[in-house]
Formats: structure tokens, C-alpha cells, sequence
């Protein structure tokens, strides 16, 4: 049975560790005589731009079915085309998917790891290489309307950006094969639908690789570099050192939006461009580095809206945070991954407001009585025990294990994979680490440990 635990003398960390550990065990819902765990808040359905990665963070919880069933219904519910659904709900107690929006795709990469969190299941790792290949393939038969070599987005639910300004008059849905045609904005070339398709090729070259198979692996990795090259020569703006997608008439939109963090939590974009975005963007006061960091769309920007009730075009999300610690650790950024999340501590505040908003000048959480805004959202909850368990914990990433060893008040993190209890302990000024009982390491000093497992 896998496990957490968290005992710390800082009595607000605690409380908050506490209670994100019981709220998200009220998200667990019947579905279909499964359990899966939705997002909350009012968001009853499970998303593909959140509950696969979800249920991944989930499962070093509790691996008694609900965690996995996040992503096996995915994989199940695949058209014969290859189209993944967008969603999936429950009606008259039946599992529906939904394909009327692609509603991101922040899949591939928590799929794998939970190939390894479930003990490196060979027949699961053959199901989902098979998943991303025909998904891969429904991508470019479908999705690159004219022909330019770049994907597109439909509709605004494709990247799951409500509200987004940017998306002008794209229609919310769309549930045609065929690209919309009376629209200015949509078919949009897209960096997020470019970078659908980078995740999937470069973890089925990944598993290509597990499987021994590295002439195959290879031959992936190089369609996977191809995505990157394509995406950084048509919508990557030199000037600007971020990406921006290009509407229908080619014309590049000019809204900086967190887009480019996106990429990088897939991988889609090169260090060196990661670097300048970061080094003129995320960390600009003036743009994404707010007292609240990492707004939606940069607070400078003519189209920033400080709108708090479920709206892509400014305030920061939940979601924004439990990507961005895959897209720090992608480009060796760790070293921002405490500061945000002392951040989001600090907002979720002793009014324990897990939201889907946070306003980027205050820190308020934006609370309300819409879907979000109530103070059960998943991706708050699961992004505020991540972050406590990279910056205190034992994360497993791969066939690697992380400990993370941050200063401060005393401490001791547990976690059992697999019937094998990882921990670590703080005390006075320095850190232990132990398997089953054993003593691995000790250091004085904060930072990060890296095993092979």
C-alpha cells in the first residue's frame, strides 16, 4: 500500500499538509463502478488536461485503483481514430467521452512515470506506447488543416483556456473532423498542439528504449526533435523570447501569455530559449515574477484581465503551478520550485482557500461560488502536497528518487512505494535519508539527493 506522511514543528505547514491530504480524498468519486479521482470544486468530470496528472501525484497516496483509473479511462475511451476524448462524465451512472474539445493533453508524461510507480508493469508500457502512436498519428492527419507542418487548435476548450482574449471569436467547442472555416482566429497554429505531439513522440521513444528496442527509440527521438525545430522556426519570436501562436491568416497573435512555460513542461522548447524566457519574462517583476507568480498572461500586457472567476487572460491558476515543477525541474530551474511554492503556501493562507485562482498583485485567493472557486480544487490541493514534497519529501521521477533537503523547522517525510518506506529527516541543521530503516546519507546543508532506484 503506498503512502505519505509529514510531521513538521512549522504549525502552519502542518496544518496545511493536514488538511490537503483529507480534502483531496473527497474528490474521489463512482465512476461506473470505478473510483476516479475528479478535479472539485465543482468540476465533476475527469479532464485530460488534469486528472491523468492528477491521478499520478494521487497514487504515491493510495494505490488502491482510483489514482490509475484517472488514466486507464483515457486510454480505454480512445477513438478508433486514435482521437483521445477531452473529457469524460458520468451519466445515469455511465462513463461518456467526450470529443468535443481536446482540452490539453498533460498525459504522456505522468502515464510514464506511473509505469514505474506501478512497479514497471511491461504490459501496461505496451498499452500506452500503442495509445501515443495512434494518437500521434490522428494529430497530423487531422489537425494540420493547411498543410504548413504546424498543428492547430479549433476551439478555445482545445488548450483549455476559458475566457482566453486571445482566442478572439474561436468558438468554445468544436465537434467537427473538419477545421472551422468562418471563424478569424481558429485553425490556430498552436505551440500547445505542436507540443502534444513533441510529449507523445519523445515518451514513445522513451519507452521504445525501456523495451530494449533502440534502434526504434532513436528513430522517435529524431521525430520528436523534428516537432522542435518546426515549432521554435514558426512560432518562436526571436525579438521576444517566447513563443506566440499564429491565427488563422498566419499572422502571429502578440499576447505573452505563460505559453512558453507550457512548452516546457513538455519539453518542447530548447535550454537556450527556456533560458532567455525565463531570464526576460518569468522572472521580470513587471511581467510574470507578481507577488503571486506566474499570472496566466503577463500583468503589462494590454489583454491582461484580473478577472476572478474561472478566466485564462490573467489571474494565476492552480494548474499553472502543479505544471510548473515539471517545467523547472525539465530545464534545471529546482531552485524556483521552494520560492513558488512558499508562494502558494502563503495564498492558499490559513484559511486553507484551495481555489482555482489567485489574484497576481495580492496573492487573494479568489473564492467564489463558481466551479473553482470553491476551496476543494483538486490542482490546489495536489499542487501544495507536491511542492511540500519537493521541497521536504521523497519524489520518485522514473527509475530515479529524489530528497529534498530544505532548511528550516524540523522535520520528517515518509513515503512507502511499493511496500518500501523512503524517509527523510531534519533535524537541528542537518538531514538523514533512509530505505526500510536504513541509513543512506547524511548531509548538513539544504539541496536536493539523487539516487537510482
Amino acid at each position: 500500500m503506498n503512502k505519505t506522511s509529514f510531521k513538521t514543528e512549522d504549525v502552519f505547514l502542518q496544518k496545511l499538509y493536514d488538511e490537503a491530504e483529507n480534502r483531496i480524498l473527497g474528490n474521489i468519486r463512482d465512476f461506473g463502478g470505478r473510483k476516479v479521482l475528479v478535479e472539485g470544486a465543482g468540476y465533476e468530470k475527469i479532464w485530460l488536461e488534469t486528472q491523468p496528472m492528477g491521478g499520478e501525484m494521487f497514487f504515491k497516496r493510495d494505490n488502491s485503483g482510483a489514482a490509475l483509473d484517472n488514466i486507464l479511462f483515457f486510454m480505454e475511451t480512445q477513438r478508433s481514430d486514435g482521437r483521445l476524448p477531452g473529457s469524460i462524465t458520468l451519466k445515469d451512472g455511465v462513463p461518456i467521452p467526450e470529443f468535443n474539445k481536446m482540452q490539453g493533453f498533460f498525459f504522456a508524461e505522468p502515464a510514464l512515470n506511473m509505469y514505474y510507480l506501478l512497479g514497471e508493469d511491461k504490459e501496461f508500457l505496451n498499452y500506452l506506447g500503442s495509445v501515443l502512436e495512434r494518437f500521434d498519428r490522428w494529430l497530423w492527419s487531422e489537425r494540420d488543416s493547411d498543410g504548413d507542418g504546424c498543428l492547430e487548435s479549433f476551439c478555445v476548450y482545445d488548450t483549455g483556456e476559458d475566457g482566453a482574449v486571445r482566442y478572439k471569436d474561436a468558438p468554445n467547442y468544436w465537434t467537427e473532423r473538419e477545421a472551422p472555416a468562418s471563424f478569424y482566429a481558429v485553425p490556430m497554429a498552436s505551440v500547445d498542439v505542436m507540443s502534444w505531439s513533441f510529449s507523445a513522440r519523445d515518451v514513445i521513444s522513451k519507452i521504445r528504449k525501456i523495451q530494449g528496442k533502440e534502434e526504434k527509440s532513436e528513430e522517435w527521438l529524431k521525430k520528436a526533435e523534428e516537432i522542435r525545430k518546426n515549432t521554435e522556426n514558426y512560432l518562436w519570436d526571436k525579438d521576444r523570447a517566447a513563443f506566440f501562436d499564429r491565427y488563422k491568416d498566419h499572422t502571429m497573435q502578440r499576447i505573452l501569455t505563460h505559453a512558453t512555460l507550457k512548452a516546457m513542461y513538455w519539453g518542447n522548447v530548447s535550454k537556450e530559449n527556456a533560458d532567455r524566457f525565463v531570464k526576460d519574462h518569468l522572472l521580470n517583476e513587471k511581467e510574470f515574477w507578481t507577488e503571486m507568480p506566474i499570472p496566466a498572461v503577463s500583468v503589462n500586457d494590454p489583454d491582461f484581465r484580473n478577472i476572478k472567476e474561472n478566466n485564462w487572460s490573467g489571474q494565476c491558476e492552480s494548474l499553472i503551478y502543479q505544471r510548473a515543477i515539471r517545467a523547472f525541474e525539465n530545464y534545471g530551474l529546482e531552485r524556483l520550485i521552494p520560492i513558488v511554492g512558499k508562494k502558494l503556501f502563503a495564498a492558499v493562507g490559513p484559511g486553507l482557500n484551495f481555489v482555482q485562482q489567485f489574484d497576481p498583485f495580492t496573492g487573494e485567493p479568489s473564492v467564489n461560488s463558481t466551479s473553482g472557486g470553491q476551496p476543494t480544487y483538486g490542482p490546489a490541493i495536489l499542487s501544495v502536497l507536491e511542492y511540500i514534497e519537493r521541497m521536504y519529501g521523497v519524489h520518485r521521477e522514473g527509475n530515479r528518487l529524489f530528497f529534498g533537503l530544505t532548511e528550516g523547522p524540523e522535520y520528517e517525510y515518509v513515503q512507502v512505494l511499493n511496500d518500501i518506506e523512503y524517509k527523510i529527516c531534519h533535524k537541528g541543521k542537518g538531514f538523514t535519508g533512509f530505505v526500510d530503516g536504513k541509513p543512506i546519507f547524511d548531509r548538513i546543508g539544504c539541496g536536493r539527493i539523487e539516487m537510482k532506484i
